[in-house]
């Protein structure tokens, strides 16, 4: 089990995250959602390692994240947002180094790029350099890389970004598949519709605080509102884009004059 304990995070004094507290289960798949500057992102950061939280705790089977760091990032995947990738390796090489730092066995570790390269579509772009790797090829490879060692858990930032529809789909269904095998899913994205599909619970943060916590069923029913979308839009206070399209709009046609 994942459990985010009073998490926070500070810059200059002013509050990104303000007690958070949260935990996810094995074999649920969790949608982390926020408008932008909600404390999404630092999050995120925090849970995978990249941030220390000005106080609070993350802890993985009950072991905090700054007790045994290499542990807990060995049983983490994670496919970033802003992926900085080794554009001068090649997909392949990518993936070695990848399982290499996780330690695996070479026999397993050359077994599984091969399937992975294969089952996404990548083999024929194995020894390419990732600098010549499309969007949607990019996050093939890090999603890939994230899941090569098998990792218990695993956190996912906009893991649909730039991928086609046959890659969007099999990814769904693998999410689901995942969660089946008892693996630890955080899921943050802006795309509501999809996290609507697939997400077992939903978080919805807001000015650094969660404001929902809940199956959609159930926000559905408390809420009396009948899409994620429309209680994501109530609760953050975002009920006014028709008028600011319209104001866009005047904009850019002068019809405003």
């Amino acid at each position: 089990m994942l459990e985010a304990r009073n998490l926070a995070k500070h810059y200059s004094g002013v509050p990104a995250v303000e007690d958070v507290s949260f935990t996810i289960a094995p074999g649920e798949i969790l949608g982390y959602l926020g408008p932008n500057g909600s404390g999404k992102s630092t999050t995120v950061k925090m849970i995978t390692g990249l941030l220390q939280p000005s106080h609070g705790q993350i802890l993985l089977d009950g072991v905090s994240l700054d007790a045994d760091p290499i542990n807990y990032k060995r049983r983490l995947g994670y496919v970033p947002e802003e992926p900085q990738l080794y554009s001068f390796l090649s997909g392949r090489e990518y993936l070695q180094l990848a399982g290499r730092l996780r330690e695996l066995p070479q026999p397993t570790l050359d077994r599984r790029i091969d399937s992975l390269l294969e089952l996404f579509g990548l083999s024929a772009a194995r020894y390419s350099a990732l600098a010549s790797y499309s969007k949607g090829m990019r996050q093939k490879i890090l999603l890939a890389g994230a899941l090569l060692h098998n990792p218990d858990l695993i956190v996912l930032d906009e893991p649909f970004s730039g991928l086609d529809v046959t890659t969007s789909q099999v990814l769904k269904a693998l999410l689901k598949d995942l969660a089946q095998a008892g693996k630890i899913i955080l899921y943050s994205s802006h795309v509501l519709e999809v996290v609507e599909r697939v997400a077992t619970r939903v978080i919805i943060l807001h000015k650094g605080r969660i404001v929902a916590d809940g199956s959609v069923a159930d926000l559905r029913s408390m809420m009396t509102l009948p899409s994620l979308e429309q209680i994501f839009t109530q609760l953050v206070h975002q009920d006014d884009s028709g008028r600011t399209a319209s104001a866009i709009l005047d904009t850019i046609t002068d019809r405003h004059d």
